[in-house]
This record gives C-alpha cells, sequence and structure tokens, in this order.
C-alpha cells in the first residue's frame, strides 16, 4: 500500500477544458423550467463555476466538485433560508476534480488517477488543509478519466474507471469499471465490469444494492444505442461494455465476440445519447409518497445526435422485477437545439429538498414541495 503523503495543491496539473460542444443559450430562466405541480425550483447558489457532483459534509457544508475549473467549492446557507450566503474555495490546480465524498470529517475528492484527503475541512473552510494522497495508482486518462466517488453501506469508497475511448477493448480490466477501495486507499477491488463511464451511483435504502447510471457510445447513429440505469446485485457482474450496450445492440467491432446475453441488462433504458450522470435515491420526507424510494437521475445532455435531447431531471421508479420505470421529473433547460443549462449532480438535501447542480450555467438549483401530499 502507498503510504498517504501531503503534497501542495497547486502543484497539481490543470484539467483539460470541456470535450463536448457548448449549446449555450444564455442564461436559464427559472420560469422556463417545469417541474410537477406543487412543485417549486430557486437558486440555491450562483457562480458556482463548472459545478458538478456534489456531497454533505457533516456540519452542513454544501461540496462540490468542478471538471474544468479545477476547483472544489464549499456552500454554507447559514441563515437556512435556502439560498447558499457563504462561499469558500477548499482547493485549487486539480486534475478533474469531480468527485466530491465525505466520512469521519474529511473530504475525499478525485482527481484522474489519484484519490485525495481533505482532514478536519469544516473547521478550515477559510484556510483549507493540505491534501493528503490516499491512492494514486488509478490510470491517468483524460477520456473519461473524471469521476464520481462515494462512500458505499460497507463503509468502503466506490471509485469508477471509465474507458479510456469511445470504443474499445482495453487489457487491463481497470477500465469500463466499477471499484472499490478502504478509506485508506488499500484493499482495491472491481466490483462491476463492462461500465462504459458511470458518473453517478447510489445505494437502494433497504436492499443495499448499487444502481449506477451509464453512458452509452456514440457514433450509431441518433437513435442508438440507448444509455443506462443499471442494478448490481453481486459483484463481479459484467454489464456488456463494449460487446454490447443496452443490453440488446451488439456493437458492429466487438459485438462477434461475446453475444448480448452473456451480460447484465439494464434495469432501465434513459434514450439515446442523454447522458445520465449523476443519480440519488429520494430518502428525504418534503416530497409526496410516490417520490419515496424513487431515484432521481440528471441528464447531462446529447452532443452526438442532430436533434439535441436530454438537459433535464427524470425520476425511475425500481420495480419488484428488478426493472424500473422512468418519468421527466424537471426539464426546460433544453429549448429546440439550444440550451440554457446541463444537469449534472442531483443530491437530496436534510430538509428533504432536491438541489440540481448545473456546470454550464454555474448553479445549483433547489426544487421544493409545497402542495398536498
Amino acid at each position: 500500500m502507498l503510504r498517504p503523503i501531503a503534497i501542495p495543491v497547486l502543484a497539481l496539473v490543470l484539467s483539460a477544458s470541456v470535450c463536448v460542444p457548448s449549446m449555450r443559450g444564455g442564461a436559464p430562466k427559472l420560469d422556463d423550467i417545469s417541474v410537477p405541480p406543487g412543485f417549486t425550483i430557486s437558486v440555491f447558489a450562483d457562480g458556482v463555476t463548472n459545478a458538478r457532483a456534489m456531497c454533505w459534509g457533516e456540519q452542513g457544508t454544501l461540496f462540490v466538485g468542478s471538471r474544468s475549473e479545477g476547483v472544489v467549492h464549499a456552500l454554507r446557507d447559514t441563515n437556512t433560508d435556502g439560498r447558499a450566503d457563504v462561499h469558500h474555495i477548499v482547493a485549487r490546480g486539480l486534475n478533474m476534480p469531480v468527485g466530491v465524498a465525505f466520512r469521519s470529517g474529511a473530504l475525499y475528492v478525485s482527481a484522474v488517477n489519484q484519490i485525495l484527503r481533505f482532514d478536519s475541512i469544516e473547521h478550515r473552510l477559510a484556510d483549507p488543509p493540505q491534501p493528503i494522497v490516499i491512492a494514486q495508482g488509478f490510470p491517468t486518462d483524460k477520456h473519461h478519466g473524471w469521476k464520481f466517488i462515494a462512500f458505499g453501506p460497507d463503509g468502503k469508497l466506490y471509485v469508477p474507471v471509465g474507458a479510456p475511448c469511445n470504443i474499445c477493448l482495453s487489457g487491463d480490466s481497470i477500465y469500463a469499471s466499477i471499484a472499490r477501495i478502504n478509506p485508506d486507499g488499500s484493499g482495491r477491488e472491481i466490483v462491476a465490469h463492462g461500465v462504459r463511464n458511470t458518473v453517478g451511483f447510489d445505494w437502494h435504502p433497504g436492499t443495499d444494492e448499487l444502481w449506477f447510471s451509464d453512458n452509452g457510445r456514440d457514433w450509431l447513429g441518433d437513435d442508438s444505442p440507448d444509455c443506462e440505469l443499471n442494478r448490481l446485485t453481486r459483484s463481479g457482474q459484467h454489464f456488456g461494455y463494449p460487446y454490447c450496450h443496452a443490453g440488446t445492440v451488439s456493437d458492429p467491432e466487438f459485438g462477434k465476440l461475446r453475444p448480448c446475453a452473456d451480460f447484465v441488462p439494464p434495469a432501465a433504458k434513459l434514450g439515446p445519447h442523454v447522458a445520465p450522470l449523476g443519480m440519488r435515491f429520494y430518502t428525504g420526507t418534503m416530497f409526496p409518497e410516490k417520490y419515496r424510494g424513487a431515484i432521481f437521475i440528471a441528464e447531462h445532455g446529447s452532443w452526438n445526435r442532430s436533434s439535441p435531447i436530454g438537459y433535464r431531471v427524470v425520476a425511475a421508479f425500481p420495480q419488484s422485477d428488478g426493472t424500473a420505470t422512468v418519468e421527466v421529473f424537471a426539464d426546460g433547460w433544453l429549448t429546440g437545439s439550444r440550451a440554457s443549462g446541463r444537469p449534472v449532480d442531483v443530491l437530496v438535501a436534510p430538509d428533504g429538498a432536491l438541489l440540481v447542480s448545473d456546470d454550464d450555467a454555474d448553479k445549483i438549483y433547489r426544487i421544493t414541495y409545497n402542495g398536498h401530499r
């Protein structure tokens, strides 16, 4: 095991710019974003540059990673009015620090090939400590190299490694996988194979099963393949990449090597190129009963499609047979072929509201329910 070491933040490599083409159509107007009756959307925070994955600290701090900016944000709502009034940058100069996770007073941050830990961070938001490297054996590839991270019910930190390409077969099993490590960085093991690029996962609050989003491959046309919502029922399962996509689409290059029947099919197909990223089970009590235990998924939106789709938040409802039904929950960030925002992650707030990060508009939204339950 690599011994943890402290390193200067500014010595880390700056990230590359976002690779998808901008479709920005001006700042989103809240009146244009539709949510179900009884729900209200507001802005929790502005100026959160390139806001990506989110997590809560133990003292009510919202930590937010970024991809193109190399920074980690820390936000607080000190007067509990539903809008952040304190904003700190707790890390700079990191290499695509998309993922953030919190455990035992420490903030864990993903930085492509390494995982960093910031101890006692909530006591030092204005004067953050130097990070400690707990793991640095992950690949350095920038293509799908950014990582969502989260601690599972088993106390281990789950870390995905995306495929280093659109479509390829790598000899290293760590690619296109979800792995887990101990909090000190030791004991790495792969729990899911054939996962092209997941940027969001969560555990079922009743069964502890891991559910995750997965981005489908590009350049098979506008309508194929679907992006996926998947469910892991045992460690080591394979979800198809690069041989099979969306459960039924045999890859034109690699499909001849293994049939789709060899792999775990998706729990739900989400649509072609919608780019599902962050997803969370709803564990609050503010929303109506219908949404208790549902999965909210942020769709970042398509780029590899002549008519863009996605750019919204959907709700998935797990069924007894292990599948899930899906419906649109919040949309309006896309008008025609112009997007005013791109949802990235979702997170349940302590009061039961749902936060949505937007890396294009540099905002975090707050969705609340005030109607009849």
